[in-house]
Order: C-alpha cells, then structure tokens, then sequence
C-alpha cells in the first residue's frame, strides 16, 4: 500500500481499493439536462416509463467505457454526440414550466457538451465531451475530449486538482504540490484514464482507472432454449459470473468452494423452500442439478423454467465471492414470478454489505422489498417538459457539485 497525498491542501488520496461512489452528475445527455443524484450503499431507481432509467444506467456505462478507452466509439453506436445530446432548450425558465411562456430555445450561452462525472469519498473524476474542430479529417462527427479532472475530496476546487487535461495537455500533481506536466500528448478521443497507467507519476490515475473497470453491470440475462447458462460448459474457477452467465455452473461450485456456501443454500430455499442446487462436474464438464421436494430426479439446467433459471444466475452474480466496488442491476426482475421478488430483494441487500448496488426496476414487488430495508436510497424520477429530474428534489437538495471550466 503506498500513500500518495497532495501537500498545501486538505485533499488526501490514498491508493487502494476506492470507497463507494456519493454522488453522479450527468448533463445534456439524452433526456437529462442537468442532474446531481445523491448515492448510498443500496440505491434503488424508479419512475414511469420514459422518465429517463435507462440514461441514468447508460451514463454509468459511458463512465466505464471511459475508464476502457471506447468512450467515443460507445457513442457512435449510440447514433453519435448529435443524436445523444439533450434536444431541449439550454435553460428552462419558471415561466416554461407553469406554461405562461413557450418552451423555446434562444442563442447558447455555453459551448455543446455532454459531461458525466461523480464524487467518491476521497477522490472524483468528470469528463466534457464536445464538437470537433472543424478540419479535413473524415472524422468530423467524433466527439472531442475536451477537459478532463480528477480530484481529492470534498470537492472540485483549483487546490483539489490531482490530474488536469485540457485537449491533448495533461498535468500531474506531484507529491509537493507542483504541477508535473505530463509529455503525453492524448488524442482527443483518448480518456486519461484508459492511456496514463504509470503507477509513479499517475498512481491517481492508475487505482481510479482498476476501480472504474470493476464496476460490473448485468443487464437482462439469456434465458431461452438455447441460452449459455442451459448448456453444460467446461468448468474452471470463477469468482465472477460473465455477462451472459454462460459459466453459471462453474460459479455457483466456485461459491460452494471458495464463497460464501451457507448463503448460497439459504438464498435457494428462501425462494424455492426445501430446494437445493448441486453442480455435477464430472470429466471437468459442469452442469447444474436443481433437486425439488416431490421430484424423483433433479432437474438440469436445460430443463428448468425461465424464471428459475434466471434466479440462479442473479445468486451467482450477487454472491461473488469477488465482490466489486459497484455493482448494477438493470431489471432484474424481468421473467421472475412476482413471489420470487421479496427474496431477490433480501439477496440484493446481502450483497450491498459487499459492494456498492445500484438497481433499476419498476416491479412493484421489487420495489417495495428494497424500500423495507433501512440503507436503501430510493430515487424516483420524472420528466417534465422532456427533462429526467429527481421527484422531490429542489434547488438547494442536490449534493454539491461543480463542473470544471474548458
């Protein structure tokens, strides 16, 4: 562990594993005009149809893809910066609101970017996102990185300042409080993060960038005939369940040897009493055996119902024995019978003592559930005018926030 810290200021970063995250900001992206979501342990995001879920769960993505370096290329297959950008007016007046005024718009006060950025306990991090110089370039459409921070906590300020990029410019802070600045010279569609990983003169950097990249998202996983996690696979430990849950079998036994095993039992019987999940593993192929109260034989996966199998997946993912920094859930109640969504529920917050949660859902069920637990952060969104806002939330509720200037 070594401690790096920036000297003349109250900021201090240590590198190591990052706390969780308090605070997301997101703006001029997609329905989003401008928003500041407070963070907890157990975040739980709700609203009507169209409020504005799934740009709150992508923007999280585009963070991780900045962390990646695809950040550009992730938005060209969004249809590009023209088509992911905030379609309303710059600012939305009182008068637009109450309907007295036309909702209009009127000549920009501000270049065009899209900014995403959040708050951690020690450290934050923003990215602006901006229209290319015209040129020659048959790249015309590509978004720019145009500024680039991160920071000590608890807040943006001149003295916080850890890492500075201006377009292709990047700065260091050394351990006395100058300023190194970098050789680098990073093309605009480059994040720092992705391209400066030296653990001397960017630890910073370098521990943010491995944090980002942990963040794990699952999103509707395959349950169909001919779904990964029905077949029997060539086991191999895994302390993470992939994506698409290909490797169920060999997660659940690599919890059976190496995790949490009592958990693993007791998540099964809360949603299905009396049941029990065996992974059969014989010659190194691995298959799942569902045994039941009244069955004569155990089920494989390839027998089991939609939902059931879809249950399994979500024990494997939420009992890693690999817990990340940030894990999000995208309905994760899609295919599962409404009976099952309490236990979901209590096997989300088990695993929030872990690791961060963030959950998107409108299953009444679900909702109700994560809403009983004392650490659950409920969010409700809405949309007013075509702009995604915080239900209750005023002008002086949001968490400090400020962007850094181009």
């Amino acid at each position: 562990m070594r401690d790096r810290r920036v000297h003349g200021n109250a900021c201090a970063f240590t590198l190591g594993r990052m706390p969780a995250l308090q605070t997301l900001a997101v703006a001029n992206y997609r329905s989003i005009r401008s928003l500041v979501m407070p963070l907890d342990q157990l975040n739980l995001i709700t609203g009507a149809n169209g409020s504005g879920k799934s740009s709150l769960y992508r923007s999280l993505r585009l963070l991780a893809e900045a962390a990646q370096g695809g950040i550009v290329s992730s938005l060209a297959r969004e249809g590009g910066l023209s088509s992911t950008l905030w379609a309303g007016p710059e600012t939305i007046s009182r008068g637009m609101k109450k309907g007295t005024v036309p909702v209009q718009g009127g000549p920009r006060k501000e270049p065009v970017h899209l900014r995403l950025g959040f708050q951690g306990e020690h450290v934050g991090y923003a990215i602006d996102l901006g229209l290319p110089v015209p040129s020659s370039s048959a790249f015309t459409q590509d978004p720019e990185i145009k500024r680039e921070c991160v920071w000590g906590a608890p807040a943006l300020r001149p003295s916080s300042l850890l890492a500075d990029r201006r377009g292709p410019a990047v700065r260091l802070r050394r351990a006395d409080g100058e300023w190194d600045m970098s050789a680098a010279n990073l093309a605009t569609f480059e994040s720092m993060l992705s391209v400066m990983s030296d653990p001397d003169r960017a630890p910073e950097l370098l521990a943010l960038r491995e944090e980002v990249r942990s963040w794990r998202f699952y999103d509707h996983f395959r349950a169909d005939a001919d779904a990964p996690a029905r077949h029997t696979q060539i086991g191999t430990r895994t302390p993470v369940l992939a994506h698409d849950g290909r490797d169920l079998a060999a997660a659940l036994q690599t919890i059976r040897e190496i995790g949490d095993r009592p958990a693993l039992d007791a998540a099964v019987d809360d949603a299905f009493p009396g049941a029990r999940v065996d992974v059969e593993h014989g010659s190194g192929q691995f298959t799942v055996l569902f045994s039941q109260h009244g069955l004569l034989r155990s089920l494989t996966a390839a027998e089991l119902s939609d939902g059931t199998l879809r249950y399994l997946l979500w024990i494997a993912a939420l009992l890693t024995p690999r817990p990340p920094s940030l894990m999000i859930l995208n309905e994760p109640e899609t295919s599962l019978h409404p009976d099952l969504l309490p236990a979901l529920a209590r096997l989300i917050e088990k695993a929030s003592a872990r690791t961060q949660v963030w959950v998107v859902s409108h299953a009444a069920r679900m909702i109700a559930a994560l809403k009983d637990s004392k650490k659950c952060n409920a969010i409700v969104l809405t949309k007013e005018l075509g702009e995604t806002a915080i239900e209750g939330q005023g002008l002086l509720d949001a968490p400090p926030w400020k962007w850094p200037e181009r």
